[in-house]
């Protein structure tokens, strides 16, 4: 699926207008070939179980009935893991937490996060090591010296 995401991409390389990402436009195509295997499987699923389908090359692809449902202590875990993430990014100052979110969450550049912080790009880096810093520090004190492990937890010691 991937090969054939990137020969398509490479075959319509003239259609690619640059008013997005290029990894964008390869992602989409890529998301709208796998839709489209996905509809092939559907419709030969339907017609018959033992069968696969035969792509326009003549190659035969299994029909793969794996449960792809979601595990729900697996979804409870990733819902623990972005409230305990949230908490911690609104636990920053404010100037922090505004560099982070622009740098780390919405992927804008050092330069354009100065620009829309006002501030200079080198304070933009200052601010976004120390929120990263003060972020790991919330989510995994082990990190910053004062737990350590120890057989099957963690345990509390003194600081130095």
């Amino acid at each position: 699926m991937a090969q054939e995401a990137l020969f398509k991409a490479f075959k319509n390389l003239k259609q690619f207008r640059g008013e997005c990402k290029f990894s964008t436009w390869i992602t989409q195509i890529t998301m709208n070939e796998a839709r489209l295997r996905l509809r092939r499987l559907k419709r030969a699923g339907e017609e018959s179980i033992d069968c696969g389908i035969d792509n326009e090359e003549g190659d035969y692809i299994p029909v793969d009935f794996a449960d792809w449902r979601e595990i729900p202590s697996e979804t409870l875990h990733r819902k623990e893991l972005r409230e305990a993430l949230r908490g911690a990014i609104f636990s920053l100052k404010p100037m922090y937490r505004d560099v982070l979110i622009l740098r780390d969450v919405q992927h804008m550049s050092v330069a354009e996060t100065a620009t829309v912080l006002g501030i200079s790009e080198a304070s933009v880096k200052t601010r976004l090591l120390r929120a990263r810093f003060q972020v790991r520090d919330v989510l995994a004190p082990g990190f910053d010296g004062y737990w350590n492990v120890s057989g099957h937890g963690y345990k509390r010691i003194r600081p130095f």
